[in-house]
């Protein structure tokens, strides 16, 4: 079988990222799309996904098997702040990459959330209705019903609170902000009153490789299989780090006063993803040590680098 042509839409973020290292190594021919900041993996290809026109004519030239469309706003707060552009990325970018994957056959993985839910039960299934309560999980459950309707071969991945173990775009997830506030010996303040399904970026990857492979279609959701609050995930990480807990502070959603809502428990049921995929979701404590060997090993890396 002849290698398959992947694009990655938002490839030099956490997840698009991850998933252009993955496949590279399964023999994915890769070409990483960016529209700033350039991708460390595969073919790199500079796109803006609220151009039509550009995407119309970077997907006729590339004619892709499987698209990843990962790229989005994903900042709550500034998608409550700027709710123009908010809507502009996710979901006229998520039109327009729909509508071009579509021409060309390809087998589309919209990259969701879990914010599409109001968080009053948790554990949410795929079969629940979205009900989002900011503009953020609005704007990504607007592309989720474009993909549905103008896509012909597509799978939705849900998903909840990515961390890996670099940072990409410039952006720290918040595994690395616990582990380097932590390791510097500086307080932070964790929530206690929000529940999530926090999820590895290497599992995710996998996850959705696995997916575009076995052309999965529907509605996923592919996301940790531990529901924790933040503040339990912050102890969690410190005590496998060897990191002070004590400088963890608990806090609250109310304390934080955010511009935007967050829901309070938006973590996801992953029973049919356990079920179907050889792949599966992973349990907390060994995401958390997964994590632990591949920052160790990009910390080594990066130390060769500086002594040559």
């Amino acid at each position: 079988m002849k290698p398959q042509k992947l694009m990655i839409t938002g490839a030099s973020g956490l997840l698009g990222s991850r998933v252009a290292d993955l496949a590279m190594r399964q023999g994915y021919t890769v070409y990483s799309c960016f529209k700033e900041h350039e991708s460390l993996f595969g073919n790199r290809v500079r796109l803006d996904i609220t151009s039509k026109g550009m995407v119309d004519k970077v997907f006729e030239n590339l004619k892709p098997d499987i698209v990843v469309h990962a790229a989005a706003l994903t900042s709550v707060e500034e998608c409550e702040a700027n709710k123009e552009l908010a809507l502009k990325v996710n979901y006229e970018g998520t039109f327009n990459i729909t509508m071009a994957a579509s021409k060309v056959d390809a087998f589309l993985v919209y990259c969701s959330t879990d914010y599409v839910f109001d968080g009053e039960k948790g554990l949410y299934r795929e079969e629940d209705e979205p009900n989002p309560i900011n503009y953020y999980g609005y704007t990504k459950l607007r592309g989720e019903e474009v993909v549905k309707e103008y896509e012909r071969e597509w799978m939705i991945a849900r998903t909840s609170v990515i961390y890996g173990n670099r940072p990409a775009t410039g952006r720290v997830n918040f595994a690395l902000w616990i582990i380097e506030k932590l390791s510097k010996g500086e307080e932070i303040k964790v929530l206690t009153d929000q529940w999530v399904s926090p999820t590895l970026s290497t599992s995710l990857g996998e996850m959705i490789l696995e997916a575009t492979q076995r052309k999965l279609s529907g509605v996923y959701h592919l996301a940790g299989a531990s529901r924790i609050s933040r503040f339990e995930f912050a102890q969690t990480l410190a005590s496998i780090f060897a990191l002070n807990k004590e400088l963890i502070k608990p806090t609250t959603l109310i304390e934080m006063n955010w511009l935007a809502r967050r829901p309070r428990d938006s973590s996801l049921n992953v029973s049919k993803s356990t079920r179907i995929l050889a792949n599966k979701p992973i349990e907390i404590k060994e995401a958390l040590g997964r994590l632990k060997m591949e920052r160790d090993e990009y910390t080594k890396g990066k130390k060769k680098v500086l002594v040559h």
